[in-house]
């Protein structure tokens, strides 16, 4: 039977179904948008210090090498938003890095990009620094293959979960500002055995993670989700992994062909189906013309990148018009998910992503749409 997802939503709108998606964005000086935490499912109020959660790490440096490995990451970096060092999960050929640059545009592409808006422009959901407490992003943690095990108690969405005990220690970074509700993601990649865990709705205990629901992903093989059924959910609304869709700023300062993978994305209303490599709905409209979970979008081929723009903006673009983005979530328009870091410079970042409009993407051909399961 397919779940619709009924995670604390805050003060989100009634018909958004599902609010799992990004961590607060910003800069109340100079965003145009609302407070995050109303736009996103709560997931950026509060300032209350959280023990559970370690101080943040210092900024990890920038790799030299130009070496890019696809599948394997037992070279990345350890700890609390570490690099990967040119890693990339999931094989060249998987569908999160396949350049779709010169694949066929839906038909409906007007359609649904009109009801996401078009005149919308794209949105940050990362940055330096924090918004209310919390930091700005998804942030992620990198362990060793003699992590310790944790249980995983689930509160909502055990049987379409994976069962731990996963390697995810107690103070594993949290999504969101502590000690409130929200989506709070915890993403952790084993990198020697290529194993990528994501929980969602996540609390550490004295001695395990109370979860709504949870994933483990193989990052050195196609098959990514071994166990998932069609209509299962995972810590993301659509069944995808989180991890692999963010931008990093390890990648993303390096310019254009820094990020080499599509990115994630969320919209305000989505439609009761899904695509590949979804594998799960979160909404009940059933309208033709609102996107399905997994639709990838990608910047269109015409559209020009400023010479001025920072080598984080034209990596993002770049990205966006070689790999695209998939609908990941329900959430607000074209918010672009990403991990923290005190290197962004959150205002030129969001001046030069807003004046990317929803019109100047488009929707990549897709087919095998599910609607029941």
């Amino acid at each position: 039977m397919q779940h619709q997802r009924r995670w604390a939503i805050g003060a989100v709108p009634v018909m958004l179904l599902t609010a799992c998606g990004g961590g607060g964005g910003g800069n109340p000086a100079t965003d145009q948008s609302e407070d995050p935490s109303k736009l996103k499912g709560g997931s950026g109020t509060g300032s209350t210090p959280n023990p559970s959660t370690p101080s943040p790490a210092p900024a990890p440096t920038t790799p030299t090498s130009g070496v890019v490995t696809y599948g394997n990451l037992n070279g990345a970096s350890l700890g609390m938003g570490a690099s990967l060092n040119g890693a990339i999960p999931f094989p060249a050929d998987n569908p999160w890095n396949t350049d779709i640059s010169r694949a066929e545009v839906d038909p409906n592409s007007a359609n649904l990009i009109n009801s996401i808006g078009a005149g919308k422009g794209l949105y940050r959901d990362f940055g330096s620094g924090t918004w209310q407490g919390a930091r700005i992003g998804i942030p992620y943690m990198v362990v060793s293959g003699t992590q310790a095990r944790v249980n995983i108690e689930y509160q909502a969405y055990g049987s379409e979960s994976d069962p731990g005990p996963f390697p995810i220690p107690l103070n594993a970074p949290v999504e969101g500002a502590p000690n409130t509700d929200g989506d709070r993601h915890v993403l952790v990649i084993d990198k020697d055995n290529n194993r990528l865990y994501e929980i969602g709705r996540a609390f550490p205990k004295s001695d395990r993670w109370w979860a709504d629901a949870g994933a483990v992903f193989q990052l050195d093989s196609n098959n990514v989700r071994p166990r998932a059924q069609a209509g299962w959910t995972s810590a993301d609304a659509a069944g995808l992994p989180i991890f692999p869709g963010l931008v990093r700023y390890d990648e993303a300062s390096k310019g254009p062909g820094g990020i080499r993978h599509a990115l994630r994305f969320t919209a305000s209303r989505t439609r009761k189906a899904y695509v590949a490599p979804a594998t799960h709905f979160a909404s009940q409209d059933t309208n033709p013309n609102l996107p399905p979970m997994g639709m990838r979008v990608r910047l269109k081929a015409s559209f020009a990148i400023p010479s001025t723009f920072s080598n984080e903006a034209k990596a993002i673009l770049t990205a966006l018009k070689t790999y695209g983005m998939f609908l990941a979530d329900n959430g607000s328009d074209w918010f672009i998910s990403g991990a923290p870091d005190e290197r962004w410079n959150n205002d030129r970042l969001l001046s030069e992503l807003a004046s990317v409009k929803g019109s100047d993407l488009e929707v990549v051909k897709m087919s095998g749409l599910v609607t029941s399961v």
